[in-house]
């Protein structure tokens, strides 16, 4: 069977499952626009590639899925730069495909031209540049291989235009070959068991949860793990939702904000259970202070992660839930063969901590509108199997601090890049990847002036997402920062109050708009929302400028010198 380029294309999209994809057509990938017509691929049109790039990872968040991105050459091509530094920082499977101006062109410096493979090098796990039609079928493959397999993340197809508008015999291959590719799932089996062993001996231990559990799939293992041992467990950034934090033996988020309780527990621990984790400078603070009496095993289908921030005592390459399913059964033989420590002091020490140390804030009848009270009216109003996609900022620590979250796969944001503008188009992502959830999006005034304009693809499209933007009117992580640790010289950081009006913009985009200024109307008008199902939602709630996050690690501190509120000093 004879097929162009771009029909060999899309007929492998579809091979591999994809069910929908998240683009925006321009001359250089437009002959690959042509068949998708014919396609059973849904495309949904943005407004911004970087909204495609988003999207994308939304929907890779929600479902585990890869999440799929098209976009033209040059601009469009860098345009999508973003989205792929963060899913490559997050390890979020994304296929993007680009297009690139005619083979024979390339280095001319023709119009809409780019090195797009050159640019998205340090950014992707692999990408390719396609120089035959005939290569097509098999460079997609490879690509979602690579970008599902072993630690997963972006790929990019670079794929001039006139390789597209070739012809070529059709064929899917049956194989793969990746020399050198050939990531390690399977713990080793040794040092499973010395890991057994060093958790039998430990008085004060900490599973230590980080964003490889949900990538892995391993929720349910870690969560047999810890309740076979009665260890407790802090969830990361990216982690939370792995394990629930209703559950008796969660101790919630550690790092720069996390709770008292889950930074003080890795500090005194004398063992880490690291399953998935990276040992982040927002976790860590100062690297020399953290944990130092603590022992690691450390569990990483990345070998470049063991030992790069921490040096482990038990090293383990492996997929995360394989390794932890045969670390249950270790521990399982250990523990028939001898009694291990009984972790009543330890659990009195952290219960001590969570009484003494509770996350706290207050909100008067009359007084402003505090964030943390909008986003826990929110919490106990929704389903609890609500997905939350959130910006980056003040609103995001708050809103992992004081959501409650007990199902994987519920909480979508930018962790490692940290991405101003991530929100709007993750949740939009989320939704039509699990269509029957509730998708709320919690953003800031900053970051939602950066995408909002995606709520057009929603209001289109008919995705309907709910958005709270908690409204400071400042780029309130740097006010806090400036407030903290530059005397208060409050350098660019003032949005105005009164523009945009964003209950008028939301409207013109196609969406429902509400805003609230007072504590009262907080619980009524999420109802409201809730109860709208058929377009996009967006609630403009006037919080106080003045509130901060806490607790706090100062960067390049010890977490020894947490910060509990705004009148404790450190401890």
């Amino acid at each position: 069977m004879k097929l162009t380029g771009a029909q060999a294309l899309i007929k492998s999209l579809e091979l591999e499952g994809t069910e929908v994809m998240f683009g925006l057509p321009g001359g250089a990938i437009l002959p690959v626009y042509d068949p998708l017509i014919d396609s059973s691929i849904r495309h949904i049109l943005v407004r911004h590639e970087q909204g495609a790039g988003h999207m994308a990872e939304g929907y890779a968040h929600a479902t585990g899925r890869p999440g799929v991105a098209m976009v033209t050459s040059g601009p469009a091509a860098t345009n999508v730069v973003t989205p792929l530094c963060d899913a490559y920082m997050d390890s979020v499977p994304l296929v993007c495909i680009t297009g690139q101006v005619p083979y024979a062109v390339i280095g001319t410096d023709a119009f809409q031209e780019c090195d797009t493979v050159g640019i998205t090098m340090p950014v992707t796990k692999h990408n390719w540049l396609v120089t035959d039609a005939a290569d097509i079928p098999e460079i997609i493959r490879e690509a979602f291989h690579v970008a599902t397999t072993g630690r997963p993340g972006p790929v990019l197809v670079d794929v001039p235009k006139d390789v597209a508008q070739q012809t070529m015999d059709w064929y899917w291959p049956d194989s793969l070959d990746l020399p050198g590719y050939k990531p390690t799932t399977k713990g080793h089996a040794k040092q499973i068991k010395e890991a057994a062993r060093l958790m039998a001996a430990a008085q004060r231990p900490v599973i230590y949860a980080g964003g490889g559990i949900l990538k892995a799939r391993a929720a349910e293992a870690l969560r047999e793990l810890a309740e076979m041992t009665g260890i407790p467990v802090v969830t990361t950034l990216m982690a939370r939702g792995a394990f629930p934090d209703r559950h008796e033996l969660a101790l919630g988020m550690p790092g720069m904000h996390g709770n008292y309780t889950a930074i003080t527990a890795l500090q005194q621990a004398d063992l880490l259970i690291t399953l998935g984790a990276r040992f982040d400078d927002r976790v860590t603070g100062k690297v020399d202070a953290f944990a130092p009496v603590a022992k690691v095993i450390h569990v990483d289908i990345d070998p470049a992660e063991i030992g790069k921030v921490r040096r482990p005592d038990v090293p383990i390459v492996g997929d995360c839930r394989r390794v932890i399913e045969e670390l249950v059964k270790a521990v399982r033989n250990d523990r028939e063969k001898r009694a291990w420590p009984d972790l009543a002091a330890w659990w009195g020490e952290i219960r001590s901590w969570q009484r003494d140390f509770p996350l706290a804030y207050e909100q008067e009848e009359d007084g402003p509108l505090k964030p943390q009270f909008v986003i826990e009216q929110l919490r106990d109003a929704s389903p609890e199997d609500t997905i939350v996609a959130s910006g980056v900022g003040q609103h995001q620590m708050w809103t992992s601090q004081h959501w409650k979250f007990d199902h994987p796969y519920t909480w979508v944001n930018s962790g490692g890049l940290g991405t101003m503008g991530f929100s709007i188009p993750a949740a939009i992502g989320a939704k039509v990847g699990r269509p029957e959830r509730m998708v709320w999006a919690i953003d800031g005034d900053g970051c939602f002036q950066m995408t909002a304009q995606e709520l057009v693809t929603a209001s289109v499209e008919q995705i309907p997402v709910k958005v709270a933007i908690l409204n400071n009117s400042y780029l309130g992580m740097v006010r806090q920062w400036q407030e903290m640790f530059y005397e208060e010289r409050y350098s660019e950081v003032y949005l105005t109050p009164d523009v945009p009006d964003y209950t008028k913009w939301a409207e013109a985009m196609g969406c429902v708009a509400f805003r609230v200024d007072s504590p009262e109307d907080v619980a009524p008008t999420i109802e409201k929302a809730n109860a709208i199902d058929d377009r996009p939602v967006v609630i403009d709630f006037r919080t106080d400028y003045r509130e901060k996050v806490f607790p706090m690690v100062p960067a390049g501190a010890s977490n020894d010198d947490v910060i509990t509120g705004p009148t404790n000093g450190a401890r």
